[in-house]
């Protein structure tokens, strides 16, 4: 009998204690979050992701009761950022402001220290954003079709810069002098910040950037707006032509901006930042703000991100090889 009632006494408290770890670790995972996150952007303040960071980062915080701070992590098209998230600690407090540049990064740099599909879990795309074909107001050509003639009498001398090498304006650009026969000569920025800095010092003759960061230089007239790189018309520069319209076909290439997250990040935690991000998204004031930048807001879910992702990807290979885009 005594060894019965040890053995019994055993089971129970071995039983107690499995049901105190259970209810600790499911309130550890109810604490989530209990510190402040961290947002990685991997351009510098000013450009578009840094804007939509930060509007999102400012709203979610209210959201989820803990300060969302956002870190600029520039540098090498967008993939030091990705990099660190992909290497940080897979607790949600570590997020990726990620960004089309991602899906055209495994193309155009033969080795990256990370996969972009496998090692990043999608949370949600947060917006769209088409770009724009811009000159420093200086610029003698008032159109698509005399900025190409005055790049055709003068061979090597204009310049358009990117957000880095390997992203989507540097993708744009390419595609630009291939389909003019022009020689232009593209200058890589770290971000949207100092290559309009640049732009509108006339250091560069123009750029295929989001339109967000430059919209109010066109609307004081600083910067000329000649044509979108989307297939349709911005709502915020409704009166600028696509470049089809200009007379260039098979131009279609905008920005999306989504958040992501270490790949074995738990996936209630996903869920939440899945949820709270779509609920902010949808929100009225958060889209006003996206209109006033020019943005299209869209709160998709995990898996539409996903498919979006490999999609951009598998279609982004095929014009970096027609394109012949590389790395200087």
């Amino acid at each position: 009998m005594n060894v019965i009632h040890t053995l019994t006494r055993r089971r129970l408290v071995q039983a107690a204690a499995l049901a105190v770890a259970m209810a600790g670790g499911s309130a550890m995972a109810e604490a989530w979050p209990s510190k402040p996150i961290s947002l990685i952007v991997p351009f510098p303040a000013g450009g578009t992701t840094d804007v939509l960071a930060r509007a999102l980062g400012e709203k979610l915080a209210q959201s989820l009761g803990q300060p969302v701070i956002v870190e600029n992590k520039p540098g090498a098209g967008a993939t030091l950022g990705a990099d660190f998230v992909a290497k940080a600690k897979p607790d949600g407090y570590t997020l990726l402001m990620g960004a089309v540049h991602h899906t055209i990064a495994p193309s155009v740099y033969k080795k990256l220290p990370y996969d972009f599909q496998k090692d990043f879990a999608p949370i949600t795309t947060v917006a769209l954003v088409p770009n724009v074909l811009v000159v420093n107001a200086a610029t003698p050509a008032k159109n698509v079709a005399e900025l190409v003639a005055l790049a055709k009498a003068q061979p090597g001398k204009l310049t358009y810069g990117s957000n880095g090498n390997g992203t989507a304006q540097h993708l744009i650009g390419t595609q630009f002098e291939n389909a003019t026969g022009t020689e232009v000569i593209h200058i890589p920025y770290k971000g949207s910040g100092p290559l309009a800095t640049d732009l509108l010092g006339g250091q560069i003759t123009m750029s295929f950037d989001t339109v967000t960061p430059v919209l109010q230089h066109i609307k004081s007239g600083k910067l000329r707006a000649l044509a979108v790189t989307t297939n349709k018309r911005s709502s915020a520069l409704p009166d600028v032509p696509t470049l089809e319209e200009a007379g260039l076909k098979g131009f279609n290439i905008g920005t999306w901006f989504g958040v992501l997250v270490p790949v074995a990040t738990p996936k209630d935690v996903v869920s939440r930042l899945n949820a709270e991000m779509v609920k902010v998204i949808q929100s009225p004031d958060f889209r006003k703000r996206m209109d006033e930048i020019g943005a299209e807001p869209i709160g998709n879910s995990t898996d539409q991100m996903g498919q979006q992702i490999k999609g951009e990807t598998e279609k982004f290979a095929k014009l970096v090889k027609d394109a012949k885009v590389t790395i200087e």
